[in-house]
């Protein structure tokens, strides 16, 4: 996420489904809001953001489609549907449910649409000619609990093929999405523009909801209650002590820590050098590459500030580990699998530092039961879907499953389970990675919609982000804020450069980046 919630140091909460309604519940309940009121104020803020997206709507009256369905997100659409009638909009109804069903703010709504025009029935959609300015999904937002099928199917069908013209909104939630996972439980119908309330729901920056959410704007509508922190995931921000902690300010060079970062063989150290410059760039007073003796002038040749150290075997780390003041290592990038390798990994984990687990270290791990039962809470895994695969075969199988109801098997709900399994902080990559820690603590870094970064896709990428983290916990960054942080700085530094960025590009970003963040906030 951006700087908005920086001042206060404070995390942004990603709600689930049943948070958001007992948010609403316990506002209701305190007598300070009605039911009726939230609904006014959400098909408001819908409003508002049709002409906010597309300014040419609100120049003058257009034709609306709004599909409402039978419980409150069809109240939030019947609201929508009276205000656009109300400014001049030819605005047709289309009902999926019964009326005497309704909760009973939503069937109010009803009632008052009825009397300003007709409700017609879902059926009638097989003849609609979509020649309206503007299509509106109020059909289940957040309240869907199973797969849409018969009609709704059809019309998600249909959607996906382009059959609309105009502008397809929807309201909360494309219909068919699980807010909880973003997973499509069997067919969704997909939207330009998604509008959502109070907070962003996990569902809208997870798997599959950016693509069916298109753009996603969040309307306040009076809700200032909070759920309790242990039941959410955050959305992952950097507080400004958090920059000021990685920007030095006094100090030196030992008394911002030693990173050891592990190289392979001859020809395989561009990984382990790119994850040197990243921990090297986020600040380490010291990094270290330790390599086999034959790879010593290879490394030689592409490192000035980052020195060397030969490394035989697991006996030579452990010597190397003596020195108490490396204070963080890096095993994976371009290491190795053979048994030299797993020694390695051995000793590593025996000496209980600080350590970033990536790529090659993780294929280790998921062959040697005896080397994952050693892994500790100083320690950060940071696999990717193919690794996640291997470490967690059953997890995996689960978030791959066809979703069948909501809420269904997330992301967030695999990484937590990881992290509680591992023992330690896994970081679960991709534009939605989630962070998690064994204590059930999680986060999103997504790097969606306004922070996509596609180009981060791209060869050794992986390794700068392990380089960064390890950087940071040699800082004396906690495990999970180093993920969190690293994370975070990662898509920073991609968005700094743009297109065309390539991974050496990313850790000479961090200044710059470093130097906007503080300036931004009144530092020079």
């Amino acid at each position: 996420m951006r700087f908005e919630n920086l001042p206060g140091g404070s995390m942004t909460e990603l709600l689930t489904s049943a948070q958001m309604r007992g948010i609403e519940a316990a506002a209701i309940a305190s007598g300070k809001v009605t039911g009726l009121a939230l609904m006014e104020r959400a098909g408001q803020g819908v409003v508002q953001a049709v002409f906010e997206e597309w300014p040419d709507l609100g120049k003058s009256a257009h034709r609306a489609v709004v599909l409402c369905g039978p419980g409150n997100n069809g109240g939030d659409g019947f609201v929508v549907a009276r205000l656009l009638k109300n400014l001049g909009w030819r605005v047709e109804v289309f009902f999926y449910g019964e009326e005497e069903k309704m909760p009973p703010d939503a069937r109010t709504n009803y009632a008052r649409w009825r009397e300003m025009g007709e409700v017609r029935p879902f059926g009638a959609l097989r003849d609609e000619p979509w020649r309206s300015d503007l299509n509106v999904d109020a059909l289940f937002g957040t309240g869907l609990g199973r797969q849409l099928a018969g009609p709704l199917a059809d019309l998600a069908r249909a959607w996906r093929q382009g059959r609309p013209l105009g502008h397809g909104l929807a309201i909360d939630a494309p219909s068919g999405l699980c807010l909880d996972s973003g997973r499509v439980l069997g067919h969704a119908i997909p939207a330009e523009l998604s509008v959502t309330f109070h907070r962003r729901k996990l569902g809208q920056v997870l798997n599959d909801g950016p693509e069916y959410c298109g753009k996603l704007v969040v309307k306040d509508i009076g809700l200032s209650q909070a759920p309790e922190a242990a039941d959410v995931a955050h959305a992952v921000t950097v507080d400004q002590q958090k920059i000021e902690a990685a920007v030095k300010a006094s100090g030196h060079k030992y008394s911002h820590g030693h990173a050891f970062i592990l190289s392979g063989p001859c020809g395989r150290g561009g990984a382990a050098r790119l994850a040197a410059r990243g921990a090297l760039r986020i600040g380490a007073g010291l990094v270290t590459l330790g390599c086999p003796p034959e790879a010593l002038g290879e490394n030689a040749a592409r490192l000035d500030a980052v020195m060397l150290r030969e490394l035989a075997d697991a006996g030579a780390l452990a010597a190397v580990l003596a020195d108490q003041r490396i204070n963080a290592l890096c095993l994976g990038p371009g290491m190795g699998t053979g048994p030299r390798e797993a020694g390695l990994v051995a000793a590593a984990l025996v000496a209980g530092r600080p350590a970033v687990l990536d790529a090659d270290a993780l294929t280790i791990l998921a062959g040697a039961p005896d080397l994952f039962a050693a892994l500790h809470d100083r320690c950060v895994l940071t696999p990717h879907a193919g690794e996640f695969a291997r470490l967690f075969p059953d997890l995996a199988e689960r978030l791959a499953a066809p979703a069948v109801k909501g809420p269904a098997y997330s992301k967030v709900d695999a990484t937590r389970e990881a992290a509680a399994r591992a023992g330690c902080v896994v970081l679960f990559k991709g534009p939605d990675t989630v962070i998690a820690a064994p204590d059930g603590s999680a986060a999103i870094n997504a790097a969606l919609y306004d922070r996509a970064a596609p180009w981060l896709a791209t060869a050794g990428s992986g390794d700068v982000l392990a380089g960064f983290i390890t950087g940071l916990l040699a800082r004396g960054f906690a495990p999970f804020d180093a993920a969190c942080t690293g994370a975070w700085l990662h898509v920073e530094v991609a968005l700094e450069f743009g297109p065309g960025l390539i991974a050496e590009d990313l850790p000479e970003q961090l200044p710059a980046v470093f130097r906007r963040l503080l300036t931004e906030k009144g530092r020079p």
